[in-house]
């Protein structure tokens, strides 16, 4: 399967393939790297005007390889952002005895500069869609001796309820963002909306505060206040205080969330709310890479709980995670569990089942795209009907692997063939400059190759047989793919050295006399090489190290 390239691995020059060094090679190698293909590239080698040009081309090239890698300085920047770093402006104004970690503090902050000269163009939306689907029809049927015979036969799913709610936000300074939001809800035919305003300012590197304003027609006006503050390193504190006016009057009520690190994957919250709702919550969450674990007790007027849940992300498949909980409280008992998937690059896929007393069985389908959400609660029945439960298990399972192999698969890989293509038709300049280049560098190699044939076969030493570099297709059906495939057999032999050839881990493209011949497929190279009088062959991954003579690999040539 091709896989989309990123901006980088298009634009950035790898200056260590093209050395053939190692990412941790020291000075002494980069300079006899840089010197052998300095004595294969000089222009005054070649007389032919052509040729002399270019040389003087991959002459440049190679100088400016060296001329990064051999500068602490410049070094450290390409390692950590590639050749756009060392192409952006400010570099200038930089100590030159600065460490990797200083040189990553001052890139990041001369990135915030350019992203504070684009404020005015940014906004962040967010929105949910909650669609409430009352299908209790499906098992709370009446007994058929009951039935109304005239009725039609066809259970009823009915939609109860529905809530939707966006807001976005505008930055004004660096300092100041103002947040508009709205929403609108209705259930069984009554509802109502309302609207918000916030301003929120950054005062320090240790807080902010927000001022909030709002309006509805089922509630009145909203003024309230919003405050944050880093207490310690570890600890922070969170206060919201509101005043909401109505008919019977104003009611204030005042949030306050207390949190602490307990340690790098576990924080505590207390928090107090005193207003319609009074209530007292502690809890403790903590996340790790293969699992996020919640165990939280709660004690108001009118919900008192206590609730614990667990969520495993799956470390060889971070696409997937499932989660179970169990909450208990004067209201009674549920249990839900439930799965998410990443669908694509930026959707994510849920369902959980929720059971309960006296809650019933009910089936939540969540959909996250983006910084949208679409949210389905599907109400199956008042009752604790083992039918309602497997199915509400087993549907959704069925469901998604059909939708997934009949929908989403086809759409993901026709969706990154097209991005595929987009680069390739947008790189298709760079690629042929790149081919042009390994043609020249061949030509550049001949002479040099012809003499280092000679010295191997006089001693049987490292002879390169053929070697093919690209994307290599078994499938007789697929002929056409073969073209994928160029013949390296000139650029390898010039790199063999007393009968040994070593290529560093990273991709043979940079190599000299390399190119991609199939930009955003994997690829390999082959070797069929002798040595010793005695052939042998080895396939090597595209970012593998590679290192021959290796006898293992051996052909038998007889019959």
């Amino acid at each position: 399967m091709a896989t989309a390239l990123s901006e980088e691995e298009l634009d950035n020059e790898d200056y260590y393939s093209l050395l053939n060094v190692r990412r941790e090679a020291s000075s002494e190698e980069l300079k006899a790297a840089y010197r052998r293909l300095c004595m294969l590239y000089h222009p005054d080698k070649h007389r032919d005007p052509e040729l002399k040009s270019q040389a003087e081309r991959l002459f440049n090239l190679v100088h400016q390889a060296y001329e990064v890698l051999s500068d602490p300085q410049t070094r450290a920047i390409y390692d950590i952002y590639g050749k756009r770093g060392l192409e952006m402006e400010g570099w200038e104004v930089v100590e030159r005895r600065r460490t990797p970690a200083e040189i990553r503090e001052e890139f990041e902050r001369l990135q915030r500069e350019r992203e504070e000269r684009r404020l005015q163009q940014r906004t962040n939306p967010k929105g949910t869609i909650s669609v409430g689907i009352d299908a209790t029809d499906l098992f709370d049927r009446y007994e058929e001796e009951y039935e109304d015979v005239s009725g039609s036969g066809f259970p009823q799913i009915e939609i109860n309820k529905m809530h939707i709610s966006q807001s976005i936000e505008a930055p004004l300074t660096t300092t100041d963002t103002a947040i508009l939001s709205g929403s609108l809800s209705t259930q069984n035919g009554n509802g109502g909306g309302s609207i918000n305003f916030a301003l929120r300012r950054v005062t320090s590197a240790k807080g902010w505060g927000e001022l909030e304003f709002g309006a509805g027609d089922l509630q009145g006006p909203l003024f309230g206040l919003k405050l944050f503050r880093n207490l310690t390193p570890r600890c922070f504190v969170t206060t919201n205080c509101a005043l909401q006016f109505s008919s019977r009057g104003i009611r204030p009520g005042l949030t306050t969330v207390l949190a602490r690190n307990l340690d790098k994957n576990t924080v505590g919250y207390l928090q107090w709310r005193w207003g319609i709702q009074s209530a007292m919550n502690t809890s403790i969450v903590r996340d790790t890479k293969t699992s996020h674990f919640t165990v939280a007790l709660q004690l108001g007027i009118p919900h008192s709980f206590a609730l614990i849940s667990y969520q495993h992300k799956f470390q060889d498949d971070d696409q997937t995670r499932v989660k179970g909980s169990l909450k208990a409280g004067f209201f009674g008992t549920v249990v839900e569990y439930g799965a998410e998937r990443k669908i694509s690059r930026h959707s994510v896929l849920g369902a959980a089942v929720s059971v309960g007393v006296p809650q019933g069985v009910s089936l939540k389908v969540k959909l996250n795209r983006a910084s949208q959400t679409y949210f389905f609660p599907i109400h199956l029945t008042d009752q604790l009907l083992p039918s309602a439960v497997f199915y509400a298990t087993v549907g959704p399972l069925v469901a998604y692997f059909a939708l997934h192999r009949l929908a989403i698969k086809p759409y993901l890989r026709a969706q990154k063939e097209k991005e595929l293509e987009k680069q390739r038709e947008s790189t298709a300049t760079d690629i042929l400059q790149k081919k042009q280049e390994a043609e020249a560098a061949v030509r550049l190699m001949q002479e040099s190759v012809r003499r280092i044939i000679e010295a191997e076969e006089s001693r049987m030493g490292l002879i390169i047989v053929n070697a093919w570099y690209g994307k290599f297709v078994n499938d007789k059906s697929k002929k056409s793919e073969k073209v994928k495939v160029i013949d390296v057999t000139v650029p390898l032999q010039c790199l063999v050295k007393d009968s040994k050839l070593i290529l560093t881990e990273a991709s043979k493209a940079g190599l000299p006399g390399f190119y991609d011949p199939c930009v955003g497929e994997e690829k390999n190279l082959k070797v069929l090489y002798q040595f010793r009088g005695v052939l042998h062959q080895v396939m090597a991954l595209d970012n593998e190290t590679l290192r021959i003579p290796k006898q293992s690999h051996r052909i038998d040539t007889d019959g």
